[in-house]
Parts: structure tokens; C-alpha cells; sequence
């Protein structure tokens, strides 16, 4: 029987190497932070103001020498949570009612969500940083990229306390960029960086199989995906 040679496994072509201390740290060597932020009703703004959210916003845009990306996520609105909080008050309540009105408010809100999918958006923005310019290589050397397994390329301690730090120092100044637009930030941490790409890469599982507590995960090399 001929040997039949297996194929990578997906895991092989990802990009990301591991997730801690809030980064995420690529198979490259580089590494990115995600900084969720709100939004702001740009139309109900009165045209000063209007005028002046453009202004800081180019002025920002100016600032910034290192790449940045900006990601729009759209995703169905998950009640399940919000459902289950108002079996459990109706289950505890006492007061006939109470319950009764619960029930019906409960009722009311399934049937609106059936009745048109409601979507929730929610903003990031992705910094990262590279020791070495990537600018030199050649369109067909990053193209090559998609085709083959990232190779993974090992971080010391020294090596990601420093990479961590100039990290730091460029979210700082996206922070204080966008916050003169009224636009708040948070830094997304370790459990939520992993929930974030275990949604990005299983859009339908992640529906069904909730994610588990960080301290809870166990990881294995071996896995195939």
C-alpha cells in the first residue's frame, strides 16, 4: 500500500504562534494588540462638531508611522444569556404578575428577534509591531505566504518584554489619538483575545459550543483543526 502523505493541518497556516499577556504574539516573531472601541453617531453631530471629529481624526491618521488596521466585526445579536436571566427571574418570582409580565416580555422579545435578524457591530483596532520592516520583500515573497505553513519562530522572555513595551508605547498614543473623538478604548485582554479568534475562525461552532474559562482551557500541539 502506497504511503499516502498527510497534509498540514490548518493550525499549521495560521499566523498566530500563542496568545498571553494580552498580546498576541505571531509565528514571525511579531506581535499585535487589539484595542476594542466604541462608537459615536457621527449624524447626529452638529457640523462643527462634525468638522472637528474629521479634523482629530486626520491629525491621528498623520501621526502614526507604524501600520494600524481597523476591523469591523458584525455578528447576530446572541440573546441566549439575556433569555436564560429572565427564566431564572420568572422561575424565582413570587408575585403571580410579576411573573406573568416577565413571560410576556420574554415572549415579545424572541418574537422580535425572529422576526428580522439584529445585528450588533463592534470595532477594533489592531496594532502591531514588527523589529524588521517587511517592506523590502517582494509581492511574490508575501504571496508565497498563503501557500505554505507559517514557520514558527521562537521568543525568549528578553525578546517579548521588549517587543511587549514598544507595543505598549504605540497603544498609549492610539488611545490618547482617538480619544479627543469622543471614541472610549480598552485593551482586549487574554480571555478575550481567544474568544475573539475562536469566533473569527468558528463562526458556526462558536454559536453551539460556548467558550470555556481561560483557566479551564488546556492546549495541545498535537491537535488537528
Amino acid at each position: 500500500m502506497p504511503n499516502i502523505k498527510k497534509a498540514p493541518s490548518t493550525q499549521k497556516h495560521l499566523e498566530i504562534a500563542e496568545i498571553r499577556d494580552d498580546m498576541v504574539i505571531m509565528k514571525d516573531g511579531t506581535m499585535r494588540a487589539v484595542v476594542l472601541a466604541s462608537s459615536i453617531n457621527f449624524a447626529l453631530k452638529s457640523e462643527d462638531e462634525q468638522n472637528a471629529i474629521v479634523s482629530a481624526y486626520v491629525s491621528f491618521l498623520n501621526s502614526i508611522d507604524w501600520p494600524l488596521q481597523i476591523v469591523i466585526q458584525s455578528r447576530k445579536l446572541d440573546l441566549d444569556n439575556y433569555f436564560a436571566t429572565l427564566i431564572k427571574a420568572e422561575r424565582e418570582q413570587t408575585n403571580e404578575l410579576l411573573k406573568v409580565q416577565i413571560a410576556s416580555y420574554r415572549t415579545y422579545i424572541k418574537e422580535l428577534v425572529e422576526m428580522g435578524d439584529i445585528m450588533t457591530k463592534k470595532f477594533f483596532i489592531v496594532v502591531s509591531y514588527n523589529p524588521k520592516s517587511s517592506r523590502k520583500r517582494s509581492f511574490w515573497s508575501r504571496a508565497s505566504d498563503v501557500f505554505s505553513p507559517v514557520q514558527f519562530m521562537g521568543l525568549s522572555d528578553k525578546q517579548f518584554r521588549q517587543r511587549k513595551s514598544e507595543i505598549e508605547s504605540r497603544i498609549n498614543k492610539v488611545v490618547s489619538g482617538i480619544s479627543g473623538m469622543g471614541v472610549r478604548c480598552t485593551l482586549v485582554d487574554t480571555q478575550g483575545l481567544i474568544e475573539l479568534y475562536y469566533t473569527v475562525y468558528n463562526p458556526g461552532r462558536s454559536k453551539i459550543q460556548k467558550m470555556t474559562d481561560i483557566d479551564k482551557l488546556r492546549f495541545d500541539d498535537s491537535q488537528q483543526f
